[in-house]
């Protein structure tokens, strides 16, 4: 493992900037965007936690059905299915939030939120594991409690980048394959 190379993530380009006025790093030299875990010093993440606004796709589902983003995010991780996930965030998200709020006359609003940050910090500190990812802007639990909508857009947009980074390199591959065994039957006489 001495010979391989930390991955570097492509650079965040605000919609504003166009692809000239960036610097962009060039892909590594052997073409392979997988992700590798032997560097020690963690990468940058491929979008900044308030760039929710630069993907209006994910901001909207982020913001009107939250639940979906994480199960989404859950299941492109491999940590869970979509349906699940989805069901468990919807429940301390959405019931317990409101349960919460209700039973206590709005005095305990924010307080189910630690529910719904220490289940997602989880996810994400996965998602930073499987892409060698700093902790940032701070803590998983800390980032998801005061900006969760926002960590959930951070984090599909992560994984949607890292994804057709992968899928864009297998294109370019050529599949070879053997041809068809053909068998030769001797010619009849006439």
């Amino acid at each position: 493992m001495v010979g391989q190379k930390a991955y570097v993530p492509p650079c965040y380009i605000p919609l504003e900037q166009s692809d000239v006025e960036a610097d962009i790093v060039p892909p590594p030299a052997d073409g392979d965007p997988r992700p590798q875990h032997n560097s020690s010093v963690p990468g940058q993440w491929s979008s900044g936690i308030c760039a929710c606004f630069d993907d209006m796709q994910s901001c909207c589902v982020g913001l009107i059905c939250p639940c979906y983003l994480f199960g989404r995010n859950a299941e492109s991780l491999g940590s869970g299915t979509l349906i699940g996930s989805c069901t468990m965030h919807f429940v301390l998200w959405a019931l317990v939030n409101t349960l919460c709020c209700v039973m206590t006359e709005g005095v305990m609003l924010g307080a189910p939120g630690c529910f719904v940050a220490c289940y997602a910090c989880g996810y994400r500190r996965t998602l930073r594991e499987n892409y060698n990812l700093e902790e940032a802007p701070c803590g998983d639990f800390v980032t998801h409690f005061f900006c969760h909508l926002c960590a959930l857009c951070q984090e599909y947009r992560e994984i949607r980048e890292r994804s057709q980074n992968l899928n864009s390199s297998s294109r370019n591959m050529v599949e070879l394959a053997a041809p068809a065994v053909q068998n030769m039957e001797p010619a009849l006489p006439k």
